[in-house]
């Protein structure tokens, strides 16, 4: 279809205005499956487009900074259809979460009305209704800029319109964080919105020193040759500083258990398994691809950080009661992973790394809607204070499973073949390099296994077996918008573990023509 990326694109922008319309003046309902339809049509435009190959798309700009395109290939197909697909979905979660969200802030604020300076003297405000419809538009509207920024990153083919989406991305995310998030948001949302554009400015300075070095911004003109040694390995240490602080790896993760742990839980569940792996394909795109011999240099480094990243992920997840920081802290360790892979280089462990995206995509986008039930269901976010549940929510409970499953790397979930292929690519490359550095990470990478096993499990019997707490006697189960998105990604991440070749036949000829194999 012509002009296909463009759509998928901009639609969402362009229509964004409209949803917020129609949530004000109808309701929640009407702006949920207009932003819904929006959505899917994007993501079926981005299903065709992948399944016709690889699909490039070029339009006038200016000549400051180059021209302005889309691509999509065999490394930027995976991360698109993972992003439109989580985001459609939620989109139908959204509606019964983010309305209790609304009722939750409606009575908060006539508390603080009715309460002022001790005095009851109770001031006429708009109704509930009235309030619903005026924050559920806003919030559908924020949701499609959001879901746009993302997508438009993936796709770029020019460093400053990289920069452009990634910047696109921070004002929604900022604003849905800051308006709807739990606990002190503002502070929070703040937090997010310097620690993300700290790391753009560095991510800026290094496609500068590129940019003016070579005479051009477009991908198709960075050749890692023209770029002068001393002027190359900064721009690629900028780079991996300014992507890293997206990713959430060890170091630069200070923002992303708050920033997790506050937001409304389908922004949670996109931000973690969708927003921050936007990083690793990133320093796939403008370091594997374009800077080789620069990566050759760094890969062991990135190794190495990546397993640092995840244990210390695990090792913080294991000691959380609040279960949206524990997942924020699982989201740390799982981007290590990525990063090992990353650093593995070769071409199964870049194809793991990739399929590892794909999987937490998958696995934890279940965790974090299966959090986002129990927040609204049983009205508690304490692991300590659950106990249970699976009798009660039977639904939530099977689908929490197989999230979890995926994010363990056990089969028959996508999870399994992510690590599999990942940790293959690394302890080839230990054995190919006789290096015992990397032979000693690759053992210590199944160390991190464990970890992972251990705190995911550790929360799956706190949560849904054991004893039934007296308190929970009464709980139900979520209803359909909130379970049916569980399911179609639980059946996703099974139909993906038994037939990888979905994603890998798009991935791993991308890494041989990368690697040279």
């Amino acid at each position: 279809m012509e002009y296909a990326l463009l759509q998928a694109v901009f639609l969402p922008l362009l229509l964004s205005p409209i949803a917020y319309i129609i949530g004000r003046k109808i309701g929640p309902t009407p702006a949920m499956w207009f932003t819904f339809g929006i959505l899917l049509y994007a993501t079926v435009l981005i299903i065709l487009a992948t399944l016709s190959g690889t699909t490039e798309e070029h339009y006038p700009w200016t000549e400051q900074f180059g021209e302005f395109g889309f691509l999509l290939d065999g490394l930027a197909s995976p991360f698109a259809i993972m992003i439109y697909v989580l985001s459609t979905i939620l989109v139908l979660y959204s509606k019964p979460y983010m309305i209790h969200r609304f009722h939750e802030q409606y009575e908060e604020e006539q508390h603080e009305i009715t309460s002022t300076s001790g005095n009851s003297t109770i001031i006429e405000s708009s109704s509930l209704s009235n309030y619903v419809n005026a924050k559920s538009g806003l919030y559908f509207a924020l949701y499609l800029v959001f879901a746009m920024g993302m997508l438009g990153t993936v796709l770029s083919t020019n460093l400053i319109e990289f920069y452009v989406f990634f910047e696109v991305m921070l004002i929604p995310g900022f604003f849905l964080v800051a308006l709807w998030g739990a606990g002190p948001r503002r502070k929070i949302g703040l937090m997010f919105l310097l620690w993300t554009h700290a790391g753009a400015v560095v991510l800026l300075l290094g496609f500068l020193m590129i940019g003016f070095t070579i005479g051009s911004f477009d991908f198709a003109d960075i050749q890692e040759s023209k770029i002068p040694q001393d002027i190359l390995m900064l721009s690629a240490i900028a780079i991996s500083i300014g992507l890293g602080v997206k990713l959430a790896v060890f170091m630069f993760h200070i923002w992303l258990p708050w920033v997790h742990g506050s937001a409304p839980t389908p922004i949670s569940a996109l931000l973690s398994p969708a927003m921050i792996g936007i990083g690793a394909y990133g320093i796939f795109r403008l370091i594997v691809e374009f800077l080789p011999n620069t990566f050759a240099d760094l890969s062991i480094w990135f190794h190495i950080w990546g397993l640092v990243t995840m244990i210390y992920g695990g090792a913080m997840a294991l000691m959380q009661d609040d279960i949206k920081r524990l997942l924020a802290y699982s989201s740390i360790s799982q981007m290590g992973y990525i990063l090992f892979g990353i650093g593995s280089m070769s071409v199964l462990g870049l194809s793991g790394a990739e399929m590892m995206y794909v999987t937490h995509a998958l696995g934890k986008g279940i965790l974090f809607m299966m959090a986002g039930i129990i927040i609204v269901k049983v009205g508690t976010r304490n692991i300590s204070q659950l106990g249970g549940l699976a009798g009660k929510m039977p639904i939530t409970a099977v689908c929490a499973v197989i999230g979890a499953l995926t994010i363990m790397g056990v089969p028959p979930t996508s999870g399994f073949m992510g690590e599999w292929t990942l940790f293959y690519g690394a302890l080839e490359t230990a054995i190919e390099d006789g290096s015992t550095v990397r032979a000693v990470t690759f053992g210590l990478g199944l160390v991190a296994t464990a970890l992972t096993m251990s705190y995911i499990l550790w929360m799956l019997k706190r949560v849904f077996f054991g004893k039934l707490p007296e308190h929970l006697e009464n709980v139900k189960e979520g209803s359909w918008y909130m379970t049916a998105p569980m399911m179609v990604l639980a059946g996703f991440t099974i139909v993906l573990g038994i037939y990888p070749d979905i994603f890998f036949n798009q991935i791993i000829p991308y890494m041989n023509g990368v690697l040279g194999v």
